[in-house]
């Protein structure tokens, strides 16, 4: 009988390790979804809470040079609550799929599509807080965070070639929180 219980533990610890999106195409972590439906990209996997003891990780490949979307939302909308500040720690793992080189990868917050963040909307790559230990990458030596006119963070210094997965860390803040907002990646490529 005990042979069987560790079977079956070990079956349904390999359908949490494995676990894919819902059935509304969104992966969830944290108080949040995450989808890659704009396309350019592919969510592989996703967990954390987005503490920054159990930061919310997320696993994609990137298939192009192009900007990507990440679409967030709110995973419960009803319960957004705007006097309280909506905050995640988050680390991205990149897996560069393109046939390019990066040389460098920006990551920009929009709260409306296509607009770039200001200061007016509250949402900020940690302005609230901005503590350097916050942001960090495996294959990028320096970052810049660029508050003003728009919330960006750069990072440069390193590279990453194709087929290889590159690490980033960083704190998000949203002091007045909608239900959804956008995450663009620009792996940044050599002129040629």
């Amino acid at each position: 009988m005990g042979r069987h219980w560790r079977i079956l533990a070990a079956l349904l610890s390999l359908a949490l390790v494995s676990a894919g999106p819902a059935d509304d195409g969104r992966w969830y972590a944290g108080d949040f979804s995450f989808s890659d439906e704009l396309g350019g990209f592919r969510i592989l996997s996703i967990k954390g809470k987005g503490t920054r003891a159990d930061p919310i990780e997320i696993t994609e490949a990137l298939i192009s040079t192009e900007p990507v979307t990440l679409v967030i939302r709110a995973a419960n909308a009803a319960s957004l609550d705007t006097l309280r500040q909506n905050s995640f720690h988050m680390k991205i793992s990149a897996v560069n799929q393109s046939k390019l080189a990066w040389i460098g990868f920006e990551f920009e917050l929009e709260e409306i599509r296509g607009k770039p963040s200001d200061f007016y909307d509250g949402l900020s790559f940690g302005q609230t807080n901005p503590n350097p230990d916050f942001f960090s990458s495996d294959r990028y030596a320096h970052f810049q965070n660029q508050f003003e006119s728009f919330d960006r963070l750069r990072f440069d210094d390193g590279h990453s070639d194709p087929g290889v997965t590159t690490g980033f860390g960083f704190f998000v803040t949203d002091v007045t929180p909608v239900a959804e907002f956008y995450l663009v990646e620009d792996p940044l490529i050599p002129d040629s």
